[in-house]
């Protein structure tokens, strides 16, 4: 077996991008890679097929030593400290929760289940391959789950389904959420709650991880985390060594139960968010949390998508990379063409990057909610036809459209599969929604009462 997301000699090309992305001279370091024979290709999958020389696998952790050793120019728009960024974003507009929050707290959890889902069997498949898929099985545009059910021969070897999620994720075979690192974070998310509180320190966070997290269940930059604070890292040097993926969407996908937790209250959810990013990310992988702790707090109160979408822009640093990339997917979900036009717009902007990334993921989510108007199905399918980090969309999108419109306004051809249960590879086993939806809206009243 080869650990992914975790050799020097697959890391550095990863690093190279992001270094550059942050304002570094990384001429130097490539100059001396390249003629020592290392590859500068970032890999899609996160590892190259050959085992690396020894020489070269010193020789790149030599250099990535250099690159994080290496200052970045200072940019005041993009801080990463609380007090700096509670300066530079908006004061977010405070909503009283409703009523209904209970309904509306197992519809985001059922919501989220079920586009995590329907995204999960074509995670790594480029937008193309999951077009032909669609097409080939009388499917396209996407309305329901993936089917394996008349698919031809050459377009499975094509584009073959995710390895570890077709058995479980496929139509013909869902019962009940199978496991996965969108289900499993929120969960954790909800027992860091009820353990340390809302004073919760990203300390905590990080035990919690080391005592409740299984190593072989994060990837991308909570690997690389995970792997400093056995080395004895503390945050937020954790999230900086060796880390090239910390402007990745990992922290985003971590972020919603802060919102759920705070009803109404996106400035208060966004920095909880915060607490809890700084673990793994930098800059626009932090704001990236912010911001979909922001989404899950407004939509748990909020009549409409727009408003979602307005009061959750409030709380990202108006001229970071994140921002622009939340504008560009809410204005090209609002131009009224065809999906494909749309999509087409995303990836000419962002197609460069790491399917990953926060930032063409953002950009689709965005996307997806603006054209999706608050229908459940129009939305987690446009979120997973485009294509990036398929499971990860259409969790934090399902997530928010179930909160607007509850577990009755999802649809029984989504939630009925999910049957109410979430499988995790956390210690305690499959969870109920009903019960997690319970546990969230406890939480809820108890920041209210504290206020």
């Amino acid at each position: 077996m080869r650990l992914t997301w975790a050799q020097p000699e697959d890391l550095l090309a990863h690093e190279l991008v992001q270094s550059e992305a942050e304002g570094k001279d990384v001429s130097g370091v490539l100059d001396r890679w390249v003629a020592a024979g290392g590859d500068p290709t970032p890999r899609v999958s996160g590892a190259s097929e050959a085992r690396a020389e020894r020489r070269l696998r010193t020789l790149a952790g030599v250099l990535l030593d250099e690159l994080d050793a290496t200052v970045a120019p200072p940019d005041p728009s993009q801080p990463a400290e609380w007090a700096d960024l509670a300066r530079l974003v908006g004061a977010a507009t405070v909503v009283r929760p409703g009523r209904d929050l209970g309904e509306r707290l197992e519809g985001a959890w059922t919501g989220r289940a079920a586009g995590c889902v329907l995204g999960k069997p074509v995670e790594k498949i480029p937008r193309q391959g999951i077009e032909e898929i669609l097409r080939s099985t009388g499917r396209w545009p996407l309305d329901r789950y993936f089917t394996a059910v008349g698919l031809p021969a050459d377009v499975a070897a094509r584009w073959p389904w995710n390895r570890r999620s077709a058995p479980t994720s496929l139509e013909e075979n869902i019962s009940g959420a199978p496991e996965d690192d969108d289900l499993n974070f929120p969960m954790l998310g909800l027992l860091l709650l009820e353990r340390h509180g809302f004073g919760f320190t990203t300390d905590d966070v990080a035990q919690l991880w080391l005592d409740q997290l299984p190593a072989g269940r994060v990837f991308t930059a909570e690997r690389a985390a995970y792997r400093n604070l056995l080395e004895a890292y503390a945050a937020p040097e954790t999230a900086r060594l060796r880390n090239p993926f910390r402007e990745w969407i990992g922290a985003l996908i971590r972020a919603d139960v802060y919102g759920w937790t705070a009803p109404g209250q996106p400035l208060r959810a966004a920095e909880l968010a915060w607490r809890d990013a700084r673990l793994s990310h930098t800059r626009n992988g932090l704001y990236g949390a912010m911001w979909a702790a922001a989404l899950a707090a407004t939509a748990v109160v909020a009549d409409s998508v727009e408003a979602v979408l307005d009061t959750a822009s409030a709380v990202v640093p108006p001229e970071s990379a994140l921002a622009e990339a939340i504008e560009l997917g809410r204005r090209t979900g609002r131009h009224g063409g065809t999906l494909a036009d749309g999509l087409d717009e995303l990836h000419r902007h962002y197609g460069h990057l790491h399917w990953v990334h926060v930032l063409p993921n953002a950009a689709t989510i965005a996307f997806a909610l603006e054209r999706g108007g608050g229908r459940y199905g129009d939305s987690v399918c446009a979120a997973v036809t485009a294509g990036w980090d398929t499971d990860s969309v259409g969790a934090t999108v399902g997530g928010v459209v179930g909160a607007l419109v509850g577990v009755q306004g999802i649809g029984e051809e989504w939630s009925g599969p999910i049957a109410g249960r979430i499988a995790t590879s956390l210690p305690g086993g499959e969870q109920r929604i009903v019960d997690l939806a319970a546990r969230t809206s406890l939480l809820a009243d108890e920041l209210r009462r504290t206020r």
